[in-house]
């Protein structure tokens, strides 16, 4: 593909074969159970957080709402962590390889939260209690910013350039599967157990399962090998002997992909932790919803995300890239609007409804960020480009959502303002995707020639 072909997106059918079928199929099972295991881990301290952690290591709290908040402030760390995991991790993976970094993280997330199920509480140790478990949700956050980038392009760098949208999208729908197997233990431990015996010990089990799917993700991904497309870059890189890759490349060489990976990532981010974190809160505090009830209506809404994210994924390479996720920002825009009164109902059939069509609309937007993201860089330098737009945006979204959500609650005692907060966001995202060009069907060696082209 000429260098004015890859500015204007005309896709190049020269390159697009890709990885064959059989052996994609088993780059994206790699791909996914390893990212299944990592954010098994990752979301269940966000449910955790939610629900035992506010009064299990902060008891000194004056209202429980102060608790949540404290409890989300240490969840809140771990998306502080993802940055640099980021760019360690996509440095090292840029230059080694994506498969030896994704043994790498895997193993460290799960070791780190292991040990979160064997922490004593505050009444035990006081306040070395939450002082380690903000240290191994540090841990835990810098192995995660690294998982992501190496998931996604370990499976986008294989796929065929006219489907990329739709192999791409299937470690996203790896995240409600991580999500949903941390919900169904929880909600299992919390339906067996009295109320004292989850809140004492019955929630470290889920933590300690977390062991077993580690080893299991680790040797299902000793079984795969990087893309033709990245050996190749990674041996001009060689005989080059050539520097610029990493960080600090990316943000010399493509500051503008960096700007617009942080904006489209800013509605979803918001969007996704209000409706899986911040609703949780609300439907028990205000709603007076029992933990069991919430875990159920998450489940379902869960198994509904994973089936439509490779949906989306898939109408992203038919009819492109922007269209798709400029919808998933006007109608994220909506959901707080319809979705805060159908909580209030308390009726469970229109609960469920409102949490499941949430997370249909953040699929539009979730769905085909691997592809357009892959789309944005170079390969030399693809690892920490993704990873760096993807996980620092993390820390003034999705970090923050849950305990700004939390507070304008606590503030004005009304949903409205979260509305207000979650229409903005989708509105900057909204704005970014029209400065976008389409870049549906390209191939990434063309990304890599119009990259040569510049240097």
């Amino acid at each position: 593909m000429s260098v004015q072909q890859q500015e204007t997106g005309a896709p190049d059918r020269s390159a697009e074969a890709g990885t064959p079928i059989s052996g994609l199929k088993k780059i994206v099972a790699a791909s996914m159970v390893g990212t299944v295991v990592e954010w098994y881990e990752f979301f269940l301290y966000a449910t955790a957080a939610s629900l035992v952690f506010g009064t299990f290591f902060f008891p000194a709290a004056g209202t429980q709402l102060d608790g949540i908040i404290a409890a989300f402030l240490t969840y809140a760390v771990g998306f502080v962590a993802r940055p640099l995991g980021g760019i360690v991790f996509g440095q090292i993976g840029d230059r080694f390889g994506r498969k030896h970094t994704l043994q790498a993280t895997i193993i460290l997330v799960g070791v780190a939260t292991f040990l979160m199920g064997c922490l004593p509480g505050f009444a035990s140790i006081g306040y070395w209690a939450p002082a380690l478990l903000v240290a191994l949700r540090f841990i835990q956050g810098f192995a995660v910013g690294g998982e992501w980038g190496g998931a996604v392009l370990l499976v986008a760098e294989h796929s065929p350039s006219r489907s990329r949208g739709f192999w791409a999208s299937w470690p996203q729908s790896a995240v409600p599967v991580g999500n949903l197997l941390a919900t169904l233990v929880l909600f299992t431990m919390s339906w067996l157990l009295p109320s004292e015996q989850f809140l004492s010990w019955g929630w470290r089990v889920a933590f300690w399962l977390s062991a077993v799917i580690v080893l299991i993700g680790y040797y299902i991904r000793t079984h795969v090998t990087d893309a033709p497309i990245f050996l190749e870059a990674k041996a001009e890189q060689e005989k080059a002997k050539a520097e610029s890759i990493g960080v600090g490349a990316v943000i010399r060489r493509y500051p503008k992909q960096l700007l617009q990976a942080m904006g489209l990532r800013f509605a979803e981010n918001i969007l996704y932790y209000i409706i899986v974190s911040f609703s949780i809160v609300y439907l028990s505090t205000v709603v007076g919803y029992q933990t069991s009830e919430l875990l159920f209506a998450l489940m379902i809404a869960h198994i509904v995300h994973f089936l439509v994210i490779p949906q989306v994924g898939r109408l992203s390479d038919r009819v492109g890239r922007k269209p798709v996720y400029f919808a998933g920002a006007v109608l994220g825009a909506t959901w707080a609007l319809f979705a805060f009164p159908m909580f209030d109902s308390a009726s469970p059939v229109l609960i469920v409804t409102a949490i499941t069509v949430g997370l249909c609309f953040h699929a539009l937007m979730y769905a085909s960020q691997p592809a357009v993201m892959s789309e944005m860089f170079p390969t030399r330098m693809r690892y920490s480009g993704v990873s760096l737009g993807y996980q620092v945006t993390s820390i003034v979204a999705g970090s923050l959502a849950p305990i700004i959500a939390v507070a304008l609650l606590q503030n004005y005692g009304s949903w409205i303002p979260v509305a207000v907060y979650v229409a903005i966001a989708c509105a900057v995202t909204a704005v970014t995707v029209l400065t976008l060009r389409e870049t549906k069907g390209i191939t990434l060696q063309s990304v890599d020639a119009a990259d040569a082209a510049r240097a």
